[in-house]
């Protein structure tokens, strides 16, 4: 097996023991279990599938789609804002550093850094939409 692929696996195996992964897979499972949470999140969905076929209507009812949109921001808020998500945003968020922080390592390695002293941060937001380009 290539040795690249063989460390790979083996920092995949260290990922999955450290307690931020851990806490993210406790805070998944948690809301995939929790029956109101995904009743939530079920008419939410239902409700944007009915938004959509709403917009799509050549003869759009003003008032269902300022209602729909309504109904649609106030379940997400609330979902959002339930014990339970907030946890998982919370835990999802910590891990995300992580993976972001493994990533900028491998990446400045890849262009040749030292991996010994590469900093972990680039000040990368994540997101690319703003960006100028990874150096």
């Amino acid at each position: 097996m290539d040795k690249v692929i063989e460390m790979t696996r083996e920092l995949g195996k260290l990922i999955q023991q450290d307690a931020r992964y851990k806490a993210y897979v406790a805070a998944r499972e948690k809301n995939d279990n929790d029956p109101e949470l995904q009743k939530m999140i079920s008419e939410f969905n239902d409700l944007r599938v009915e938004l959509a076929g709403e917009m799509s209507k050549d003869d759009k009812d003003a008032e269902k789609l300022t209602q729909l949109d309504d109904d649609i921001k106030n379940l997400y808020g609330s979902i959002m804002g339930s014990e339970l998500m907030m946890e998982f945003e919370a835990a999802k968020a910590e891990m995300d550093s992580m993976l972001s922080q493994i990533n900028t390592v491998i990446t400045q390695c890849a262009n040749g850094e030292d991996p010994d002293t590469c900093p972990v941060t680039t000040g990368c937001t994540g997101s690319c939409e703003s960006c100028a380009g990874c150096h």
